[in-house]
């Protein structure tokens, strides 16, 4: 289970971490989990916006940001981090739905020329002037959006809570605050990393000239701002108290020097131009016509050695740097000044990963995702064994893998490899049942299409209904039996679940007769109106370890898939695992469309014997198993679903030592099947569909 408080209220994503057994291997990346975080973040990012096409999606070797329409996580996501990445893609998310990124390009025309003569006197030029209202603007935007999802979902703050503690409330940020690390200098970078960490409970309003009175300018207009451009008025506010307070910038000061990432080295006063300050600079010039000065612009930026720039200031003495931060170890200080990047990457929108996804892992998970994987809780009622409880990984219940849909992309990325394989034994081998399925669910076909027919039936000579016109001449003769009725009969739209066993002990004749069988009834109904068919496969998922997941998935949904879906995807079926039954019942109960007057439902189920699994923790054999699926069975009757169960057996060995229990789980309509007389089940198929 995830540690994350706010996570286990919100997210049904589960992730086994307790006690495993040593046999167990963790894989490297959970592709289910990370599937399943990205698809549930999405899910927060379009509740809190009330949107539903803004994306998110992972990057392999990048930054986390919104480019306005989607909202980019570049991190490999755990339980550990999972809470701040949430608040994160809901921070980002929010600026897609307030913030105004086209008021944001037109940033320079809109800064005030007095603001930009006041920072000229400073001495910073007019790029750094608009860096640092840029700079500006990001806090107060992003409190304002803050507050929006504050009071719009409030359910949502600890996601916040959690994203604040991660890039404002850093241990190394609050021993700086607690300690006055950053001194009382008026400095323009001193100013905001005391207005950045404002909602930090150390924070010392009386730290710098005037830092109150900027709390107040930011705070109390937050609640009542609704736009971008009055938080860009708030921003010029503040900006302008700021350099109210500082003081001129030395001429021979060193500061001038920047590193590649546009901030000044250290913490002095940060007015060397940066490399997107002169990049702004250009396109300016260029825009004015000034075509000499963007060349030379252009030519300084692809001269200048940025890295170089870089090294030379990270190896400056500690004392040549101006810091403020002389009380600490270069230790310390190395930290204090990544937390303090951390939050300027934040406010930039810029924040770095915090893991790396190979390409073949970010396949994967887009795999899982367009696939739907998500885990279940389940088995929370299937009674344990003294002994198992007694065990040190005990677990009372188990995650159950629920696939939406199988694609080709995972059978490509060998994901199931216990259910789907691109080659081995089982290679095609599925492939002639398939054939002599679709020969078969052809005549299948062909009988049910009566379904789509209706009849009319009249009865004349009745006492009350509607005159027959025709007998109206026999009043005369005292004959009142003149009226008629007309019924139209015809078939209720039917809906049918098929559940195939595709355990391991299923394979051979088995196997290539139970597809054959259901091909021919998905081949059937796809000939006609009014009839849908769902196949699901269950089995057990193995992952990395020797303790599985019972895994179920949607195969085929003929409301959705076309029929060629089980000629291209059915072939890498194969049998494997163990047999979940009644778990893999559970996880999907919510899916099974239930019978209505106007609706028809079935279940069908096929399987060759007993429910058994193992998980890390959790057993399910036995007598507890027998009763979980008799249970969940009875719950799927509950929902007007009629239940029909076919034992597939291959001797009458199978069938006295398994339908006594077979019987017990699937009631009077358990049957059994002699898999090479498998054919039989169309004429089954043709009295159940046909039955009014």
């Amino acid at each position: 289970m995830m540690n994350n408080n706010y996570t286990n209220f919100w997210n049904d994503i589960q992730v086994n971490t307790g006690v495993v057994d040593e046999d167990f291997v963790k894989p490297k990346v959970d592709h289910i989990a990370l599937a399943g975080y990205r698809r549930a973040i999405g899910n927060f990012v379009n509740i809190v916006t009330n949107r539903s096409d803004i994306k998110v999606r992972y990057q392999q070797n990048g930054d986390s940001y919104t480019d306005g329409k989607t909202v980019t996580i570049g991190s490999k996501i755990d339980e550990k981090n999972f809470d701040h990445v949430v608040g994160l893609a809901l921070h980002e998310g929010s600026h897609i739905l307030l913030s105004d990124f086209n008021f944001l390009r037109q940033l320079r025309p809109n800064t005030p020329k007095e603001l930009i003569m006041l920072g000229e006197d400073l001495g910073f030029t007019e790029g750094q002037v608009i860096g640092h209202l840029k700079n500006m603007l990001n806090y107060v935007e992003d409190r304002r959006i803050d507050y929006y999802v504050f009071t719009s979902s409030p359910g949502y703050k600890g996601y916040y809570h959690a994203m604040y503690n991660k890039y404002f409330h850093s241990p190394a940020i609050t021993r700086a605050l607690k300690n006055n690390t950053f001194g009382d200098k008026p400095t323009f970078d001193n100013y905001m990393n005391r207005i950045i960490n404002f909602t930090n409970e150390h924070s010392d309003l009386n730290a710098l000239p005037e830092l109150k009175n900027i709390y107040r300018t930011i705070f109390s207009q937050v609640k009542t701002m609704t736009t971008m451009a009055q938080a860009f008025d708030v921003a010029v506010d503040v900006l302008n108290i700021v350099y109210n307070n500082m003081d001129p910038i030395p001429a021979d000061s060193d500061m001038e020097q920047v590193g590649e990432d546009g901030q000044g080295q250290g913490q002095g006063d940060g007015q060397g131009q940066s490399k997107s300050d002169m990049m702004n600079q250009a396109a300016q010039q260029l825009a004015d016509g000034d075509y000499h000065g963007y060349q030379q612009t252009m030519d300084d930026i692809k001269n200048t050695d940025w890295t170089q720039v870089k090294a030379d200031l990270a190896n400056q003495p500690i004392s040549d740097k101006e810091s403020g931060f002389s009380d600490l170890t270069p230790q310390q200080e190395k930290t204090l000044n990544n937390a303090l990047k951390r939050q300027k990457e934040f406010m930039d929108g810029d924040q770095k990963k915090v893991g790396r996804l190979t390409k073949k892992d970010a396949r994967v998970v887009q795999s899982m995702e367009e696939s739907g994987v998500t885990n279940k809780q389940v088995g929370s009622d299937v009674e344990q064994s003294s002994w198992r409880q007694a065990s040190s990984n005990y677990s009372s219940t188990t995650q159950c893998l629920f696939v939406k849909k199988i694609t080709q992309q995972m059978i490509d990325d060998d994901v199931f490899p216990s259910l789907l394989t691109n080659g081995g034994y089982y290679g095609g081998r599925t492939l002639p049942s398939i054939v002599a399925g679709k020969r078969l669910g052809t005549m299948l076909g062909k009988k049910l299409q009566v379904r789509s027919e209706s009849r009319t039936l009249k009865n004349s000579r009745l006492d009350s209904g509607r005159i027959d016109k025709r007998l109206i001449a026999e009043l005369g003769f005292g004959n009142s039996k003149v009226f008629s009725t007309t019924f139209v009969e015809q078939y209720n739209d039917a809906i049918l679940h098929i559940s195939v066993d595709a355990s391991g002990s299923m394979g051979g004749d088995k196997w290539t007769n139970t597809m054959t069988a259901v091909v021919a009834i998905c081949k059937a109904a796809s000939m006609i109106s009014g009839l849908d068919v769902v196949v699901s496969f269950r089995t057990t998922h193995y992952g990395s370890g020797r303790n599985g997941q019972p895994l179920v998935a949607i195969g085929f949904d003929s409301r959705v898939d076309k029929f060629r879906k089980i000629e291209n995807i059915w072939p890498s079926l194969h049998p494997g695992g163990t047999t979940p039954e009644g778990l893999c019942y559970e996880a999907i109960m919510k899916d099974f469309v239930g019978g209505t007057n106007n609706r028809d439902s079935y279940f069908l189920n096929f399987s060759d014997g007993q429910p058994m699994f193992s998980g890390e923790g959790f057993e399910y054999y036995g007598d507890q198993a027998l009763h979980h699926t008799k249970k969940q069975v009875k719950e799927i009757i509950k929902k007007g679903i009629s239940v029909m169960s076919y034992f597939v057996g291959d001797s009458e060995y199978d069938r006295s030592r398994n339908m006594d229990d077979f019987k017990t789980m699937y009631g009077k309509d358990a049957q059994f099947i002699d898999v090479t007389k498998v054919s039989s089940l169309a004429k089954t198929m043709n009295n159940l569909f046909l039955e009014k």
